[in-house]
């Protein structure tokens, strides 16, 4: 089982998901998050808390962003753990907004 994160969260990085996570498993960068799932233990408490819908389980990830899970395996490794709540980043809520959330 695995859990990523999209690129819904790409120019938000709302951080809502780091703080109900009980193992630390998100990383980011400048952009966005990503879950390293050597460390998640697929609790699936960071999914209904992205407001952007970001997250999903593996048994609901949609086809098209099936690439997210090799893509959250190879960047969170290079990439600091993130654990506490921050900021979103400028112009995140009118990207929440352009993804109609």
């Amino acid at each position: 089982m695995t859990t990523i994160v999209t690129d819904n969260c790409k120019g938000c990085r709302f951080t809502d998901c780091v703080t109900v996570c009980p193992v630390a498993c998100f990383h980011a960068d400048d952009n966005m998050l990503y879950i390293d799932n050597l460390v998640c233990i697929q609790c699936s408490a960071c999914i209904p808390v992205c407001p952007v819908h970001a997250i999903y389980a593996d048994d609901d990830i949609p086809e098209d962003k099936r690439n997210w899970i090799d893509i959250n395996a190879e960047r969170s490794q290079a990439l600091p753990t993130i654990s506490d709540k921050q900021d979103p980043l400028p112009g995140a809520e009118e990207r929440k907004t352009a993804l109609g959330f």
